[in-house]
């Protein structure tokens, strides 16, 4: 079309992002909620396996996933099964129990304790040091 450019990283439509994200944009955050010490505690990664997590007061600590670990968490991100999680927890609620919040591709799923399906599981398994940390 006329008056038409391509801008190389932008998305199709709002809300898609691009077959190949640049290595720095976020692949995953996990923010975990709850206990009974009221923690918020946050996992971030991104594309090319480095990672950040922050909890409560404490200083960030941050690290980078072998290639092999990185792929493993896409691959799980981007299994099928993971994309028929449901969005929120099916279950009762745990009461001083967590809450997970699991942010892919702009779609947001909430679980609980006690609550993970099998393809949350293999996510989870594939974060750096098993998700953001649970302690305050």
């Amino acid at each position: 079309m006329p008056g038409t450019t391509s801008v190389p990283g932008a998305t199709t439509a709002p809300g898609t992002p691009t077959a190949d994200p640049h290595p720095t944009e976020v692949l995953v955050e996990v923010v975990v909620n709850g206990g009974l010490a009221g923690v918020r505690n946050k996992l971030v990664v991104h594309y090319d396996g480095s990672w950040t997590s922050r909890s409560g007061t404490e200083p960030p600590r941050t690290g980078r996933q072998t290639p092999a670990e990185a792929a493993e968490l896409r691959a799980a991100l981007e299994d099928p099964a993971y994309a028929r999680v449901p969005e929120r927890p099916t279950g009762g609620p745990v009461f001083d129990g967590f809450q997970y919040y699991v942010t892919y591709r702009h779609r947001l799923v909430v679980s609980g304790d006690g609550e993970r399906p099998a393809a949350l599981q293999r996510v989870f398994a594939a974060l750096p040091e098993g998700g953001p940390p649970t302690n305050p």
